[in-house]
């Protein structure tokens, strides 16, 4: 028993290595990595493959220099924690995007954009109404999705009218970033903080007045730069395939099995969540069996319905990058980098002011390893102090066009009309929302702090 005491001891036994050679060229490293993450548009070299490597030649650092000090576990075992936060997470999303694969596939998100554009909105309609269907859907959706279904809509509708649509895709970033903030699916920040077990479910559902504040004052004051006419109409009309809403009622028993496992069971919301895709393996399953019913006697007409294949077609890319980020974070977090950030943040700022600038520093780097950061930090506060990181991580995004998925997938989508400075010439307007958005939590929900 002594000997097991004094070898699991040594294992949890870390060094310092803020001053040392090894610690500054991690930090070199990950900065480099990240350096190349954020010229991604320009170079065109994926955003996984840099952070990857970093990860992997930080941990080997640290592996070598624990070994040499007589600690050759004590590496293994923070890498082993790092990777099963990790794991946790990509499973999540792996389930959520294969979801949103199978809806694409089966045209749920055609049907909607084509019901739009049938309509014949005007412009000033059509800016609100893809901003709060924006605002509404990447609750449950994630923001990236919801932010390139609308833009195909202004895009479809807004034809030559670059000023319509550069507005329109300001509008879709701010409302789907400000909507996945008050949900625990809306973004990976608030999904992180959820499996975590910081906040509760029902807990994120404080931040819904002030994440519309976010979404709704800057699109009242961007409203009149929007062309007051109404664009022709199309009468191209696409249906859902079969099985389409069964798929999305699927979709939702999966939320709600990941949220019963997790409130009622004490599991991880995971294990809910892998659940779930089985309910979409055998559904499956049974539109294949039965896709003569679609085809009738032509059955070569019909594509079958393949599960893995939704699974293939994931963001292979995005959920290598959380590996990278979570990988390197921990890492810098292991030598002791973000101790010395949470003492002058949480300790000598306070709270309030490091959670705002938290927010601030979202804009500029992914939220993904600020907030990841922020968690491995794990600081002593409130839950109204919780809720505002998760508030401002998820909302501070959208200040420039680069500081989120959903703002740089729709650089490339509406390439030349919505741009990164044409982003930038209405942030005042989207930081006065920020502000706003910071001052109707805490007013509000002054009983959680």
């Amino acid at each position: 028993m002594p000997v097991l005491a004094n070898a699991s001891a040594a294992a949890t036994e870390t060094l310092n290595l803020t001053s040392s050679g090894v610690g500054y060229a991690a930090l070199a490293i990950f900065v480099l990595a990240y350096l190349l993450v954020m010229a991604e548009e320009f170079t065109h070299l994926r955003k996984s493959k840099p952070v990857i490597l970093a990860a992997g030649i930080i941990w080997a650092m640290i592996g070598i220099v624990y070994a040499n000090n007589g600690l050759p576990h004590a590496a293994e075992q923070a890498v082993r924690h790092n990777l099963l936060e990790y794991s946790e997470l990509m499973l999540f999303l792996l389930v959520a995007m294969t979801y949103i694969n199978a809806m694409e596939e089966r045209q749920v998100f055609d049907a909607l954009r084509s019901w739009l554009i049938r309509k014949g909105f005007g412009f000033r309609q059509l800016f609100w109404l893809t901003g709060i269907l924006a605002f509404f859907i990447s609750p449950v959706a994630d923001n990236l999705t919801t932010a390139l279904l609308m833009c195909a809509v202004v895009m479809a509708v807004g034809g030559t009218n670059i000023k319509f649509i550069g507005v329109a895709c300001i509008n879709i970033v701010i409302a789907a970033n400000a909507g996945g903030a008050f949900s625990p699916f809306g973004d990976i920040t608030t999904l992180m903080v959820w499996q975590k077990g910081i906040v509760d479910f029902w807990g994120f559902f404080a931040l819904f007045i002030p994440s519309a504040v976010n979404f709704l004052l800057p699109a009242a004051i961007m409203h009149f730069a929007v062309p007051d006419e109404k664009p022709v109409a199309n009468s191209e009309v696409v249906n859902m395939k079969r099985g389409a809403k069964r798929i999305i009622f699927l979709f939702l028993l999966t939320i709600v099995t990941a949220v019963s496992f997790h409130n009622f069971i004490h599991l991880p919301p995971v294990i809910g969540m892998l659940t779930g895709l089985a309910y979409l393996q055998f559904f499956g399953f049974y539109i294949k069996k039965t896709q003569h019913i679609e085809a009738g006697s032509k059955m070569g007409d019909v594509v079958p319905f393949d599960i893995f294949t939704k699974i293939a077609r994931a963001e292979w890319d995005t959920l290598l990058f959380f590996y990278g980020v979570v990988l390197c974070v921990g890492g810098l977090g292991f030598m002791g980098y973000l101790s010395m950030a949470s003492e002058v943040m949480y300790n000598q700022w306070g709270a309030t002011s490091a959670n705002i600038a938290v927010g601030v520093l979202s804009a500029i780097v992914d939220n993904i390893p600020v907030m990841f950061a922020v968690l491995t930090m794990n600081p002593e506060m409130s839950q109204g102090q919780w809720l505002l990181v998760t508030l401002t991580a998820g909302v501070g995004g959208s200040l420039l066009s680069i500081g989120s998925a959903a703002g740089v997938a729709l650089m490339g989508q509406a390439r030349g009309k919505y741009t990164f400075f044409g982003h930038l010439k209405w942030a005042p307007v989207i930081a006065l929302g920020y502000i706003a958005s910071i001052w109707v939590h805490m007013w509000i929900n002054s009983a959680m702090f």
